[in-house]
């Protein structure tokens, strides 16, 4: 009896040691690797978005202040009293308009008598003339009538430019600023009566930092905004990039023009500008595409259904986009949404392609007779 209840007794414990090998090896170790299994193949949600070729600026921004292309104070070049005034502030004028005149009764009339004492003057050098060829007179005489006919001449010219400084015309075409006169005022010469503004372009002058000296160029682009047209955008060039930089603040300046057809801006408006250094065609992802790990910076791109993990270089970021200038290809699907539960080889669900899919095979159907 007792050899039959060691046997048994042995029988028991190795009853007992395989049934906690077997539960630990069903419930412990090959369900979890199931569920891992199952995790791996149940298909993770994500976004995606289109490598795409775009062309990326470089640029740098900057303020500076318009001024007029031609800019002039408009004078009189004489004292007088205003007989004529012709200054609408805010309108348009043509080279060789007038503006103003100036009482010029006195200078028609020194005007007129210089011109009857030149008339004078010739008939006595005529007659001098005739009397030498008889040798009536000497040659003093006549060479002294040459040179009061030549007074004469000029005399006449400076009556001629003291009447036309009585009329003041614009020297180019422009648009006329305020004026603080009237008909009947007195004004001196040098009194300002009003502003000539040249608009049909800009100049703009701004500042740039020493940074950037070896990239800046005429002929590039410059994009200006202003507060007052906050819906439009004016483009225009660089015209002039300074030969010297400012030892203090480290910077030089420049000067750009900006067309002004239409007369939209003003002179002394502040604006807001952005200057084009470069231009240069790259593939871009955006921007929550890219991970960082370590020293490596890498993207998901769908293919087949599957999530792959490529590691690329990536270059300049602009408004949210990502250049890549290597590893990735224009045209290919990488993943910008659901990022965290991804990993290398995982199944993935593009959100909306179902959707997408469904679209494309209504519209394939073809329609039912009725």
């Amino acid at each position: 009896m007792q050899i039959w209840k060691q046997l048994l007794l042995l029988c028991l414990i190795v009853g007992t040691a395989y049934g906690g090998y077997y539960g630990y090896q069903t419930y412990l170790v090959s369900a979890p690797e199931a569920a891992a299994e199952a995790q791996a193949e149940r298909p993770v949600t994500v976004e995606i978005a289109l490598a795409e070729e775009r062309t990326l600026q470089q640029t740098i921004e900057a303020v500076g202040t318009t001024r007029a292309l031609q800019s002039i104070d408009i004078v009189p070049e004489a004292d007088g009293r205003l007989t004529s005034l012709r200054i609408t502030p805010g309108t348009r004028v043509e080279q060789g308009d007038v503006l103003a005149r100036l009482d010029d009764t006195i200078q028609r009339a020194d005007l007129s008598e210089a011109e009857a004492v030149l008339v004078e003057q010739r008939q006595t050098v005529e007659r001098t003339r005739q009397l030498r060829q008889t040798a009536a007179v000497s040659q003093a005489t006549e060479e002294e009538a040459v040179a009061r006919l030549a007074e004469a001449e000029a005399e006449v010219e400076r009556a001629r430019r003291r009447l036309e400084d009585r009329t003041i015309t614009a020297p180019f075409g422009g648009v006329v600023g305020l004026t603080n006169y009237d008909v009947g005022a007195r004004v001196i010469e040098g009194q300002v009566l009003t502003r000539l503004d040249d608009l049909s372009e800009v100049e703009v002058e701004f500042s740039l930092p020493e940074t950037v000296f070896s990239q800046v160029r005429p002929g590039q682009t410059l994009i200006a905004r202003s507060a007052a047209f906050a819906d439009r955008v004016f483009e225009g060039t660089l015209d002039v990039v300074d030969s010297r930089i400012d030892p203090v603040g480290r910077a030089f300046r420049t000067r750009g023009r900006i067309p002004n057809t239409d007369g939209t801006l003003a002179s002394g408006m502040f604006l807001a500008l952005t200057l084009v250094l470069s231009e240069s065609a790259h593939v871009t992802v955006p921007e929550e595409a890219l991970i960082f790990q370590a020293a490596e910076t890498y993207v998901f791109v769908v293919t087949d259904g599957k999530a792959n993990r490529r590691i690329v270089t990536s270059g300049q970021r602009k408004d949210g986009q990502v250049a890549i200038l290597s590893g990735l290809e224009a045209g290919e699907e990488v993943i910008i949404r659901g990022l965290q539960r991804v990993r290398d080889g995982s199944v993935v669900k593009v959100l909306g392609a179902d959707a997408d899919a469904t679209a494309k095979t209504d519209l394939a159907k073809p329609e039912s007779a009725t």
